[in-house]
């Protein structure tokens, strides 16, 4: 059994798809997954799984689709290939501290990422790194010009974002 952070894109944000923690934490034991646990109301989860990492995403969706009634979109990662990604974080520490990483589902192309590369805004910085854009917004995402769509259109793959804070906290619980 390994250790797996997954990561659910979009639900209990503005009152849309509604998932309760304890009523997702039920339907994914009743999946197959052990020792599931939530991470506050954004669609965090921590469990273990004997599952690869797309079989586990596959499962999910499926599950909240016949529960719940609605697709969203997984991202599964081992407890190791977050840690990684969490320790590739470019900036330095007093930007590495508030930045988001925008995780992708697919490790896009060297071109897709040429051509997004390109725009930039004042104030924002980020950089794109495997199946990861680590961002940083001097005055935070909720005021960022740049934002997870625009990303997913040029990099033609999902991203799911989550703070350092997030970050941390997800490495601590999943090494329980």
């Amino acid at each position: 059994m390994n250790t797996h952070i997954v990561l659910i894109k979009g639900i209990n944000v503005g009152g849309h798809k509604k998932v309760p923690m304890a009523e997702l934490r039920e339907l994914l034991t009743k999946s197959g997954f052990e020792n599931v646990k939530t991470y506050i109301q954004s669609g965090n989860v921590i469990l273990k799984s004997s599952e690869k990492s797309k079989m586990i995403e596959n499962n999910i969706q499926t599950a909240i689709m016949a529960h719940f009634g609605f697709e969203v979109s997984v991202l599964a990662k081992t407890r190791q290939e977050l840690e990684q990604i969490f320790n590739d974080n470019p900036f330095l520490e007093e930007k590495k501290k508030a930045s988001y990483f925008l995780m992708l589902h697919d490790t896009p192309l060297e071109e897709l990422v040429s051509v997004a590369s390109e725009k930039v805004y004042e104030g924002e910085e980020y950089e794109i790194i495997n199946n990861c854009i680590y961002f940083y917004c001097k005055k935070g995402m909720g005021q960022a010009k740049f934002n997870a769509n625009f990303f997913e259109r040029k990099l033609k793959t999902f991203a799911t974002a989550r703070n350092y804070n997030t970050m941390v906290k997800l490495l601590s619980l999943s090494s329980e």
